[in-house]
């Protein structure tokens, strides 16, 4: 395996993203290229996903950038995030992934998103915001992982809006920009995204920590 990370400075080189999803690993590498950080799939290297049996995004985040970092021997950066809908009381939340699936239907966005809408049918109240948390761990005993947030406020639209993105994207309509998150083109997403806020954040403390 590769050797740790230099214990400061933010020279990480090749880090291992605790995810398969491909629309996370290309945000995250539009937003990280300019550092100078390689991301590499950890389902290239053979890596299984880590559970997610928490009822928080940071203790997910942590537990999957634990997992990659100690089965790679790399640097980790793992992320959790999700929709928090304010008429449903924080939902669906750490569950947005599998959300569907909780009621016996099959895991996918277009499950995802038609159990939403049918949920806020009779609400008023459309508020939301997506979350993001980010965790980079320099090894799998990081006694001091980089934690970062970032949220992204806008509302739940009934009809869909746009062929970009994933997840949520095509009901989750940003007023500030007048367009759903799915009609965006990657350049401006990563400029406004949760994920965005969150990685701003996270390689601002890595300038710190040097």
């Amino acid at each position: 395996m590769t050797e740790r990370a230099s214990e400061s400075g933010h020279a990480l080189g090749r880090v291992v993203v605790a995810s398969n999803n491909a629309g996370k690993l290309r945000e995250l590498a539009a937003l990280l290229g300019a550092a100078g950080v390689e991301l590499v799939a950890q389902g290239e290297l053979g890596v299984p996903e880590a559970a997610e049996p928490h009822a928080t995004f940071v203790e997910n985040a942590l537990a999957k950038a634990r997992h990659a970092a100690k089965l790679t021997g790399l640097p980790a950066l793992a992320d959790d995030s999700g929709l928090c809908v304010h008429a449903l009381g924080g939902a669906p939340g750490v569950h947005s992934a599998r959300f569907a699936s909780h009621v016996g239907s099959e895991k996918s966005d277009a499950a995802n998103n038609a159990l939403l809408v049918a949920q806020l049918r009779d609400k008023v109240d459309r508020r939301a915001y997506y979350y993001c948390v980010l965790v980079l761990m320099r090894h799998a005993e990081d006694p001091e992982p980089l934690i970062a947030e970032g949220r992204w406020h806008g509302e739940i639209i009934d009809t869909p809006q746009g062929e970009n993105g994933f997840g949520y994207d095509p009901h989750f309509y940003v007023p500030t920009l007048g367009a759903s998150a799915a009609e965006l083109a990657s350049t401006v997403k990563n400029a406004h995204s949760h994920r965005a806020l969150a990685l701003r954040a996270l390689v601002a403390r890595l300038e710190e920590r040097q």
